[in-house]
C-alpha cells in the first residue's frame, strides 16, 4: 500500500470515528447536548482533528443524517429490485423500510430526530443536501408507481404526490410502536404495519 492511500485509509477511519461518536451523542443527549468537545471526547480525538474534517456541529450532523439516507436508500433499491410486478416491488420496499427502522435503530432515530425537530437545524446550502439525499428514495418509490402505471398495473395518479403520500404514511405507522401500550394495545404492530401496506397498494390497483 502506498502511502497516499494509507493516509485516505486513516482520513476515512477518523471519519468513521466522528459520526460513530457523534452518533451515540445525538441518540442519547440530542443536538443540544452533543457538543464538539464532547464527541471529540468519546472518539478520542483532539477537538482540532473534529474541525478539519467538519466546520460545524451541524455540519457533522447532516453528514451523519446523509449516511442513514444513504443506508436506506441501498436497502429500499435492493428491496424493489426483488419485486416481481410493480405491486410486489411497493410491497417490498415498505417492508425493507420496516426493517430498516428496527434493524438501523440508530440510523432511523438520527433521521426521525430531524424529521421531527419543530425548528430549522441546517443551513439552507446542508439542508439542501440531506433533502436531495432523501428526494432520491422517494424517487425510487415514485419510478415504480410510474412503471406501475405504465404496464396498466396501476390507475392513473400524480405518482410523486402519492410516492409522498405514502412514504409520509409508512413513516407515520413505524412511529405507532411507541404506542404499544395504549393505542396499539392488544395488536400487533407489525401485522398492522403490513395491513396498511396492503390496503395503500390495493388503492393503486388499476
Amino acid at each position: 500500500m502506498g502511502l497516499k492511500e494509507r493516509r485516505e485509509r486513516e482520513r476515512d477511519e477518523r471519519r468513521r470515528q466522528i459520526l460513530v461518536a457523534a452518533r451515540a451523542l445525538l441518540s442519547k443527549q440530542g443536538l443540544g447536548g452533543a457538543s464538539i468537545h464532547q464527541i471529540a471526547k468519546r472518539a478520542e480525538l483532539g477537538v482540532g482533528t473534529i474541525y478539519f474534517y467538519y466546520r460545524s456541529k451541524e455540519e457533522l450532523f447532516a453528514a451523519l443524517q446523509q449516511e442513514g439516507l444513504e443506508v436506506l436508500q441501498t436497502r429500499v433499491k435492493a428491496a424493489g429490485d426483488r419485486g416481481k410486478s410493480p405491486a410486489d416491488r411497493l410491497k417490498k420496499i415498505a417492508l425493507a423500510y420496516f426493517r430498516f427502522s428496527e434493524e438501523n435503530k440508530d440510523y432511523f432515530d438520527i433521521i426521525n430526530y430531524f424529521l421531527a425537530s419543530p425548528e430549522e437545524v441546517f443551513t439552507p446550502e446542508l439542508k439542501d443536501l440531506v433533502d436531495r439525499q432523501g428526494g432520491r428514495i422517494l424517487q425510487e418509490v415514485e419510478a415504480v408507481i410510474r412503471e406501475g402505471i405504465a404496464e396498466g398495473a396501476f390507475r392513473k395518479v400524480n405518482a410523486r404526490r402519492v410516492s409522498i403520500m405514502l412514504w409520509g404514511t409508512l413513516h407515520g405507522l413505524i412511529q405507532f410502536k411507541k404506542m404499544k401500550d395504549t393505542v396499539l394495545q392488544g395488536e400487533d404492530h407489525a401485522a398492522v404495519y403490513k395491513d396498511a401496506v396492503e390496503h395503500l397498494v390495493q388503492s393503486l390497483v388499476a
